[in-house]
């Protein structure tokens, strides 16, 4: 009987400790107001930002990104044209690395300023101790967009377009989405799922 409590209480550590690392749980809600927005993140330029403090006059764009996922790979020219976008658009623009359990090494806050740097960025690029951002926004995947109002309500959440190659894309969902913003209109499509790697939550 003790071996098969203690089977079982194996297999169940298993499938907590799978279902935390895979970082699959449920996104902030549309409308919610933003999260952590005091939290201080590091940001490459060796400054410590918060969200709050980034929202530009129409609001805020958070994208959660990494160094080493292919999707976000795809995405680093519709990432930059973003920047310019939002700056335009007067809506503030935050890039955060969540991969907490990749710190040591190709996600470590040297190899982001690295590939900050090879990638021509402009714009913040932030570290997320301890995946808390992540864990907040209920963030699943790199990358994944989350763009916030002037009064800091969740407008839009999840992909940039309708394809995981926006080199492929028909729907420019987050660029109609900050657009809408700039006109002071309510925002086309308020979702589109993210198609990405999963963000690396470290064990606790």
């Amino acid at each position: 009987m003790k071996k098969i409590t203690l089977l079982s209480s194996a297999l169940i550590a298993t499938i907590i400790i799978s279902a935390f690392t895979t970082g699959e749980m449920t996104s902030i809600n549309i409308g919610t107001t933003l999260p952590k927005g005091d939290v201080k993140l590091k940001d490459i330029s060796g400054k410590e930002i918060t969200l709050t403090n980034s929202k530009k006059e129409n609001g805020l764009l958070v994208v959660f990104s990494c160094n080493t996922c292919p999707f976000v790979i795809k995405h680093e020219a519709a990432i930059k044209d973003m920047a310019k976008q939002t700056k335009d658009c007067k809506v503030g623009y935050v890039l955060i690395n969540s991969n907490e359990a990749q710190r040591d090494g190709a996600d470590s806050f040297d190899a982001m300023k690295k590939y900050a740097t090879g990638q021509g960025y402009d714009f913040p690029y932030t570290a997320d101790n301890n995946s808390e951002l992540a864990n907040a926004f209920g963030a699943n995947r790199t990358p994944e967009a989350f763009l916030f109002d002037k009064n800091l309500k969740l407008v839009y959440k999840g992909a940039y377009t309708d394809d995981s190659d926006p080199a492929n894309a028909t729907k420019f969902f987050l660029k109609d989405a900050v657009n809408a913003l700039r006109d002071g209109k309510e925002v086309p499509v308020s979702s589109a799922k993210s198609v990405g790697c999963t963000i690396k939550r470290k064990l606790m």
